[in-house]
């Protein structure tokens, strides 16, 4: 795995007003909240630096995504993701066949996602939660 961290994705229990503390109160700057005309798609995005993205995520949504059942999300197991993109759908699946192979817990094996990409989830041996994805809307940098 090269090491790229693309993605921080919070669980939120008001999205409205989490990107009001963000772009308002911190000064982030974002483009607001988009994907809310799709089912559990409302997300904002704010720009970090270089490559990496802070991801503002309903909670509840966050859960629905990675495929926790609602016990496990009562438990606090959505309030983060770290989020990984590679170049193809096939760095996509062989990452995650690698995570596997090394003891994670896939909970949701890649596939196309409603947004236009192809993802999955996997837990690491400490319960974090990783997404593994190839997102066609954000190039790669150059390494």
């Amino acid at each position: 795995m090269k090491p790229r961290i693309s993605l921080i994705t919070l669980g939120v229990d008001d999205l409205e007003a989490a990107v009001s503390f963000y772009r308002d109160g911190l000064g982030l700057v974002t483009e607001g909240i988009v994907g809310a005309e799709l089912e559990a798609g409302a997300v904002a995005f704010f720009d970090l630096q270089a490559g990496l993205k802070l991801g503002l995520y309903p909670r509840k949504s966050l859960a629905k995504d990675a495929g926790f059942s609602s016990d496990e999300a009562r438990r606090g197991v959505a309030d983060f993701s770290l989020a990984h993109n590679l170049a193809s759908k096939a760095e996509v699946d062989q990452l995650m066949a690698q995570a596997a192979a090394a003891g994670a817990r896939v909970l949701k094996p890649a596939e196309d996602t409603f947004w236009g990409g192809y993802a999955g989830y996997f837990q690491d041996l400490d319960g974090h939660l990783w997404e593994l994805a190839w997102n066609p809307h954000w190039p790669l940098p150059q390494d």
